[in-house]
């Protein structure tokens, strides 16, 4: 498995799709549905989709994307590689037109992310990382190596926390509650991760839902600047292509 020219494939992909959400994103017309579960869905979803599944075709690798086919467990409990996509995370940011919006894609070996791309179509960044090799950020044509954080615990005072603009909930707020004089900053989609990931927050509870394509990505790039994404109240790292991929309840510190 060549990771590193998977890598460059996947931020081709990334940065392709954005193109194609941003071109829907100016015009403002979104078509947005709803989908089975009420969650949002826009043309730029499927158009990203339609992008990054051509790329990556190429690698002769399986794709589970959250807009492509549902694909059986039986079928893919078998797979040792496998990409996982969201070609639009934060539609409910892009839909409110705030910019919080993100393109994911991350490879996945025997249920741990080895590589991740985070793609933010307005502003053109794109964070990336493989695992062993560092976490990255490109950005006005310069890349930038992220930094390694720190080990600190959750008793310190002023830790800056996480929290989302769109899905605060009652166990959010009684985390937050249990530390010394914290402070809250707020992103939509992976950009909560990269916050992290950048050396801008400390800690990120999530004890909202979420889906293995949401974080994916994301839990490759901070994994390589030293933080962990635990499941709640476990020492235990997020695993993905579980036969429910809903997402346990986690913490990124």
């Amino acid at each position: 498995m060549d990771i590193q020219n998977n890598l460059l494939t996947a931020i081709q992909a990334a940065e392709e799709a954005s193109k194609v959400i941003l071109e829907v994103y100016n015009t403002g017309d979104f078509g947005a549905e709803a989908k089975g579960d009420n969650s949002p869905l826009t043309i730029a979803d499927k158009r990203g989709h339609g992008v990054i599944a051509v790329i990556l075709e190429a690698t002769n690798i399986p794709l589970l994307s959250e807009e492509g086919k549902q694909i059986p467990y039986d079928e893919r409990k078998a797979w040792e590689y496998f990409w996982m996509v969201d070609p639009l995370d934060g539609t409910k940011e892009f839909i409110k037109r705030n910019g919080d919006f993100t393109v994911n894609i991350a490879l996945i070996h025997n249920h741990t992310p080895i590589l991740g791309v985070v793609a933010v179509p307005v502003t053109g960044e794109v964070f990336y990382a493989s695992k062993g090799s560092g976490a990255f950020v490109k950005r006005n044509q310069k890349t930038e190596a992220l930094p390694k954080r720190r080990n600190w615990t959750l008793t310190e005072p002023g830790l800056r926390v996480v929290a989302s603009r769109s899905h605060m909930s009652d166990e959010t707020q009684q985390f937050i509650n249990s530390l010394k004089e914290p402070v809250l900053v707020s992103r939509g989609s992976s950009l909560k991760f990269m916050l992290l990931a950048e050396g801008k927050a400390d800690v990120y509870p999530r004890y909202a839902p979420t889906m293995e394509w949401d974080t994916a990505a994301a839990h490759a790039i901070v994994n390589e600047t030293g933080l962990r994404v635990l499941r709640h109240n476990s020492e235990e790292e997020l695993l993905y292509n579980k036969e429910n991929l809903l997402n346990p309840y986690f913490l990124v510190k």
